[in-house]
């Protein structure tokens, strides 16, 4: 279940659909450097289903590069936004906790879902339903020990790595994950870790970032392939069902 007394709505509406922070242009550019790694983890001809929308970025591209998508997605002002963007595109405006798809996926795209939910591991155990023999999930999550996070720390900004700052509050985050936490959920709930990754070097919170050139935004997202993961603002993880 996503996070006790909140509501997706609220979030939506005040976030995804709008840019009340004025950060969305980093994030954004986060999220597209994440592009190449994920589609090259999603063999041709994969059924694949997007947990959550977002600002519909990954929805677009999956769209563009003709893959055969669906979407999973809780909020209500969220659904009725996609119908509106992509006609063409199945939603299931579900609970992920509730989905039961009616045929199987390939790939199910987890990008920024796992830290929003309280109980991750059930609804991991949940989404080995959700997929056809041999599929795999991509998940990607925020990662505490992000050297932002490190710096906070050394600082006394903040009293540990996983504290949730403002940010993290105003968008759901319940957690903020580690490798190790992450791998360790992923491996409770049956699941076998088969690639890792990180993205974006993030040196500083958004909100001191604004007006970082668009130049240097890209660097800092180029430079991940040439340091340790651990260090990355995101990290991804491709995950098979592991065989008993």
């Amino acid at each position: 279940m996503i996070a006790e007394n909140s509501s997706l709505d609220p979030i939506a509406g005040n976030y995804h659909l709008q840019d009340p922070l004025g950060d969305k242009h980093i994030e954004a550019a986060a999220q597209r450097y994440t592009f190449e790694w994920v589609f090259s983890h999603i063999p041709e001809g994969s059924r694949v289903l997007e947990m959550g929308t977002g600002e519909g970025l990954f929805t677009r591209e999956l769209l563009d590069r003709k893959i055969n998508a669906e979407v999973v997605e809780g909020s209500s002002v969220l659904v009725e936004h996609l119908q509106k963007q992509f006609p063409q595109l199945t939603v299931h405006s579900a609970w992920f906790e509730n989905f039961v798809p009616s045929t199987p996926y390939d790939v199910v795209l987890a990008g920024h879902v796992l830290e929003h939910i309280i109980n991750p591991v059930e609804l991991l155990i949940h989404m080995k339903s959700w997929l056809a023999p041999g599929g795999k999930i991509i998940v990607i999550v925020p990662n505490k020990k992000s050297l932002h996070r490190q710096l906070a720390v050394k600082m006394g900004l903040q009293p540990a790595l996983d504290t949730l700052g403002m940010r993290d509050q105003q968008v759901g985050h319940v957690r903020v994950y580690g490798m190790d936490t992450l791998k360790a959920d992923l491996s409770s709930a049956g699941f076998k870790v088969s690639s890792v990754t990180g993205f974006f070097l993030k040196v500083l919170p958004n909100s001191m970032m604004t007006g970082f050139s668009d130049s240097l935004l890209k660097a800092l997202n180029e430079i991940s392939a040439d340091l340790p993961p651990e260090w990355m603002a995101n990290i991804g993880c491709i995950a098979e069902v592991e065989e008993l």
